[in-house]
């Protein structure tokens, strides 16, 4: 067996001597038994309710091939909704007043987004998008420490 490394902090040093001797307690029956009934609980949970590292390899491979299929299929179906409403509009299948709406909609989105790309300077979208990572994890940084204040603190007076 292996010995634990030397403890060369001299606090570290004072605390294990002065709790190593003191007896290690049992965790409350109820605590005990609440423990088990959710690791029985959990380990009869289906594969598919548990968390994504215990999906079988072809579920999560499956999962990850479905999900890049949806992102091509966001980035590139608005190319082809395009194309095509201008192909119906040409042949003259738009005729209702709404599809003309729609494509006229949709082709100035598309003059904006043009616009747009064409006027706002590359660093100041790398900017923004610097600015929303950093906000975003912020607010995940809050969240999280709300979480731990308001959920994962030890109750007074229990």
């Amino acid at each position: 067996m292996s010995e634990l490394p030397e403890k060369t902090d001299p606090l570290e040093q004072l605390l294990d001597r002065t709790l190593h001797p003191l007896p290690l307690r049992r965790a409350p029956p109820t605590l005990q038994s609440r423990v088990l009934e959710e690791l029985q609980r959990r380990a009869a949970l289906p594969w598919w309710r548990r968390s994504f590292a215990h999906w079988p390899s072809a579920a999560r491979a499956g999962f990850v091939l479905v999900c890049l299929a949806l992102i091509g299929v966001v980035f590139l179906g608005g190319n082809w909704a395009a194309a095509a409403a201008q192909s119906l509009h040409t042949s003259g299948a738009l005729s209702p007043s709404w599809g003309r709406q729609a494509l006229a909609v949709m082709t100035a989105a598309a003059q904006l987004a043009t616009l747009f790309a064409r006027t706002v300077p590359s660093v100041w979208i790398y900017a923004g998008l610097g600015a929303g990572a950093v906000l975003y994890a912020t607010l995940f940084g809050l969240g999280a420490a709300a979480y731990r204040t308001l959920y994962l603190s030890p109750a007074k007076g229990r």
